[in-house]
């Protein structure tokens, strides 16, 4: 697949959202007002264009005929992250350079030689993604100092695109692989994020501060980090759409990494559309065979969609509801859906942590060794326990504690132990598509947000992300619903590398449910 498919597949989703409206404004519009703690004024940037539903397609069209410019566009979300973050505490800094660098962007357009669909729009980046100009400290105080010397190869290619990088979201701190009952969304640099639905409630996951600003409508698209979870995760939680990509399709060059048999950064927004524009610019767009992956020419079509259904009656019967209404709405839009369960789990609950604690030791002493601050992981435990507000929410780092005492990766157990993981990985996928002829998978991608607390940690058993988190393939999760207040997302994955594919049925699925509704801010919920 070449450069034209590429274009097919982006143009195709792109009539979709001009000529559908994703997300449904009609929905955001009953949500105005209603009880409970009031939320921010109207993300309204202009006549006709809503922050909260716009997708790039219709900004580049207000660029290209000049009755909008970056320059505005990126002021105007500047302006919501001053006045509506301190409620959620997603952003930890913005980039001093923004407005030059949509000021670029203006003239490009003027110009008519503007560099792609993100050209001009503002784009957040976890704050484990190296940039040059802004600290890249992963949430921790041991590398609150210098910034890293060059951006990673990701960031690189935002820039090349002409997108406007705003700044950097909070995290998990070290995304949530330090303690054994971490908070997530908790740093030392950033403090707590709050779910933008219900303000005491957890927004999920590692990449917590990319998926609470974007529901808060702080910039139009963010950028995640996933090893199992931690887009979709925090996606799903947080009302939006997150893509975790096929491994390798990302660079994770410059990234702060758990696993580099695992670990990968993918798009987050507010709909499917933005979504895979943003995927084109991040991917390689090209595998081992040179061919390629970014995108092919799907339409957005349920009909004969063949979809099996992983319910995962652990997560409750109200989200079980969730799932019963959603495969209803699917199978009204002419797809089959069938009852499914991927074989393998408990294995791979078994072998996965194990197998990650080898390669964290592996991955962050060779991280650490290009920064300024703890140079391996020892040295990275001695700095936690000598400095207080490292445990203000939670004290211990038992994680990084028994990854120093993993085996090496080159130990013939721990190279079991991973060979393993890809194969039933991968089979438990590739089995369960090939028995029941399947287009994609679906599972929920999260229960109701849990109550954030510092004392009692997560309560986030959720087994969805495993397999394509380990076997390198993706996910994708929309929202699906919700259960009460709070928002429940629809995980969709698919075979090695059909990521293209994956994100033209998840526009198919979003445009069919439109489950998304903005969020009211709730201080508390039942």
């Amino acid at each position: 697949m070449g450069k034209r498919s590429m274009a097919a597949m982006t143009a195709a989703l792109a009539a979709g959202s001009l000529l559908m409206g994703v997300p449904d404004a009609g929905a955001h519009a009953s949500q105005q007002g209603t009880a409970g703690s009031s939320p921010p004024a109207r993300s309204l940037l202009a006549p006709g264009i809503d922050l909260d539903t716009v997708t790039i397609p219709e900004l580049q069209a207000r660029m290209k005929d000049g009755s909008l410019t970056a320059s505005t566009l990126t002021r105007a979300y500047l302006r919501r992250i001053e006045h509506v973050d301190p409620r959620i505490h997603s952003v930890l800094r913005t980039s001093p350079t923004a407005l030059r660098q949509a000021a670029a962007s203006d003239a490009r357009h003027r110009r008519g030689k503007t560099l792609g669909p993100l050209d001009g729009i503002p784009v957040l980046l976890k704050d484990n993604v190296n940039t040059r100009s802004m600290p890249t400290t992963a949430g921790s105080l041991a590398l609150a100092g210098s910034p890293p010397g060059t951006d990673a190869v990701l960031v690189t290619r935002l820039r090349k695109a002409g997108a406007v990088i705003l700044g950097k979201t909070n995290l998990s701190e070290w995304a949530n692989f330090r303690a054994a009952k971490p908070t997530s969304g908790w740093s030392a640099v950033g403090g707590q994020t709050h779910n933008p639905y219900v303000l005491d409630r957890n927004p999920c996951g590692s990449s917590a501060g990319s998926a609470a600003a974007l529901a808060a409508s702080l910039s139009q698209v963010a950028i995640g980090t996933e090893t199992d979870g931690s887009i979709v995760c925090p996606a799903g939680m947080n009302g939006v759409v997150g893509h975790k990509p096929s491994l390798g399709l990302v660079s994770q060059s410059g990234v702060v990494p758990i696993s580099a048999e695992q670990d990968t950064a993918g798009p987050m927004a507010r709909n499917v559309i933005d979504t895979a524009l943003t995927l084109s610019v991040l991917s390689e767009g090209r595998d081992s065979r040179g061919e390629n992956t970014a995108a092919a020419p799907q339409g957005s079509s349920l009909r004969g969609k063949r979809i099996g259904l992983w319910r995962l009656p652990s997560l409750g019967p109200e989200v079980d509801a969730v799932m019963t209404r959603t495969a209803k709405k699917l199978r009204q839009a002419g797809a089959v859906v069938v009852e499914v369960t991927p074989p393998y789990q408990a294995r791979l609950a078994e072998l996965e942590f194990p197998a990650l604690l080898s390669e964290f030791h592996r991955d962050i002493d060779a991280y650490l060794g290009t920064r300024e601050g703890p140079r391996d992981l020892a040295e990275l435990i001695e700095f936690n326990r000598s400095h207080p507000a490292e445990q203000t929410c939670f004290a211990g780092q038992e994680l990084f504690e028994q990854a120093l005492a993993s085996p090496s990766t080159t130990d013939p157990e721990y190279r079991a132990m991973r060979a393993e993981l890809k194969d039933l990985s991968r089979r438990s996928i590739d089995e369960t598509m090939v028995s029941h002829r399947l287009d994609a998978i679906a599972a929920p991608t999260n229960p109701p947000a849990w109550t954030t607390d510092c004392a009692r940690g997560d309560n986030d058993v959720i087994p969805s992300s495993t397999p394509a988190a380990v076997a390198g393939y993706p996910s994708l999760s929309v929202p699906a619903g919700y259960v009460g207040e709070l928002p429940v997302g629809l995980l969709l994955m698919a075979g090695d590398r059909q990521d293209a594919e994956l994100l033209s049925l998840g526009s198919a699925v979003e445009q069919r449910l439109k489950a998304w509704r903005a969020p009211r801010y709730l201080s508390t919920w039942r």
